[in-house]
């Protein structure tokens, strides 16, 4: 049974005007996205700036997400590391709070070999009994999981689960999905790419576009699963000028900034992030009204 069907929400981690992490906000967020159909919640992520909390905040703050959720819907929680050993002091303490599935990012900056993100990828599944979800990105990684590999860990590893794709290769996904033989949970990396992966095995997306549509998220993937491809498709090309925006400078720069034009409670940025520029902000906004979320 798979952790999620639909599209699950890279939520932000919402912050005080001090740069602490304002909880309070976060639950208000995490209640939105419930009751505007998102699948699941995906707490410290690289949206949820999970680069600049410390150790303990990380922890604190997967807690609060389960906390708010309340089963509601599964909480799948980031404890990707460069270090193997801090991956699963992350991993395990994320389980010892209640979260549903982990979401584990290649090692980057090391740049491992196949061999070593094999090794990786089940040293943390075997100090864990939730499933994992490995997520691929090497645009931000500089470090890339081969088909082959994948496989080689969904074959040998029981709780190895799902991938999260943000290469943007749509070969690259089809020869994995190929060598995996249905036996791999894909979810979308890419908020422009959801349908294209749906359409060779894809099961949903972890979204960062769902911070401010979730509905139009949740519909998008629902309705190309269920059959109405005409539907979902409409609702990707539409949303192609806003995803463009919100990739406009680096994630979660823009999202943080469209959730604020529209009222949501997102808080500013921990350094080295800083905040939008003006002319990006302008086209954002734009895009914004063009997609029916504000006037």
């Amino acid at each position: 049974m798979s952790i999620f069907r639909g599209a699950g929400v890279a939520i932000v981690t919402p912050m005080k005007d001090n740069f602490d992490v304002d909880y309070e906000a976060l639950e208000t967020n995490i209640n939105y996205q419930i009751e505007n159909g998102t699948d699941c919640i995906v707490i410290t992520g690289t949206t949820g700036e999970s680069a600049t909390l410390t150790e303990q905040e990380h922890v604190d703050v997967i807690k609060a997400a389960v906390d708010f959720t309340k089963h509601r819907i599964p909480v799948i929680a980031g404890t990707g590391s460069n270090s193997t050993r801090t991956a699963v002091e992350l991993s395990k303490a994320a389980q010892d709070v209640g979260a549903d599935a982990v979401l584990v990012v290649t090692p980057y900056y090391n740049k491992a070999t196949q061999k070593g993100l094999a090794a990786h990828y089940t040293t943390i599944a075997n100090a864990v009994s939730v499933p994992l979800v490995m997520y691929n990105v090497p645009s931000r990684t500089g470090c890339n999981i081969l088909p082959a590999t994948v496989a080689e860990l969904t074959k040998n590893v029981e709780n190895i689960v799902g991938i999260k794709d943000a290469t943007g290769n749509m070969a690259q996904a089809a020869q994995m999905m190929n060598l995996c033989d249905g036996n791999l949970e894909l979810y979308s990396g890419e908020d422009g790419q959801v349908l294209p992966l749906l359409s060779i095995g894809g099961i949903g997306v972890i979204s960062v576009l769902s911070n401010i549509a979730p509905r139009q998220t949740h519909d998008m993937v629902m309705e190309y699963l269920e059959g109405d491809r005409s539907r979902a498709m409409k609702i990707q090309i539409d949303a192609v000028p806003l995803i463009n925006a919100l990739f406009s400078e680096v994630n979660p720069i823009p999202v943080k900034a469209a959730m604020e034009m529209l009222g949501m409670q997102a808080g500013p940025l921990r350094a080295p992030l800083s905040e939008m520029e003006d002319a990006h902000k302008e086209i954002l906004r734009q895009e914004l009204i063009r997609f029916g979320l504000m006037k």
